[in-house]
């Protein structure tokens, strides 16, 4: 018997729900990278990480908002129009899942970056380094994802 059939596959219905319910809650580095690229204005990204790992390199453009700093109080500010993305350092960190939750909590509009800045950098992304949020560069080395 196989290891991967030993539980068979879901019927297309259920699965279908299922892969769209996953991408309803994250993000990845290639698909936000083309949406700032094109400057996407609904979206707004979030590094959750503490102001020092922040200003050491960040994704261009997020803002520095410390998952532990987020209540009702520090998030009146943010548009509630927008959908914000969240990040932290990547999978074995969670600061980005506690941002989104918080912010989920508060009622706004939120999905995870898979990796975060691991995978960021893996596939070559630009970074801002400081405490400003920098821009999106102009051109871009970055090659293409291919998925």
């Amino acid at each position: 018997m196989s290891a991967v059939l030993n539980v068979p596959p879901a019927a297309q219905p259920l699965h279908l729900d299922y892969l769209r319910h996953k991408l309803a809650f994250y993000t990845d580095a290639w698909d936000l990278a083309l949406d700032l690229a094109a400057g996407q204005a609904p979206i707004v990204v979030i590094d959750a990480r503490s102001p020092e790992h922040y200003a050491v390199g960040h994704i261009c453009g997020a803002i520095n908002f410390p998952h532990r700093t987020m209540d009702a109080e520090s998030t009146a500010r943010l548009d509630r129009e927008k959908v914000y993305i969240t990040y932290c350092d990547g999978i074995g960190c969670n600061g980005s899942t506690k941002a989104a939750l918080r912010l989920a909590e508060l009622g706004f509009a939120v999905k995870e970056l898979i990796g975060g800045l691991d995978f960021w950098r893996r596939d070559g992304h630009p970074l801002t380094v400081g405490s400003e949020a920098g821009a999106w560069p102009d051109t871009t080395t970055a090659p293409e994802c291919g998925c």
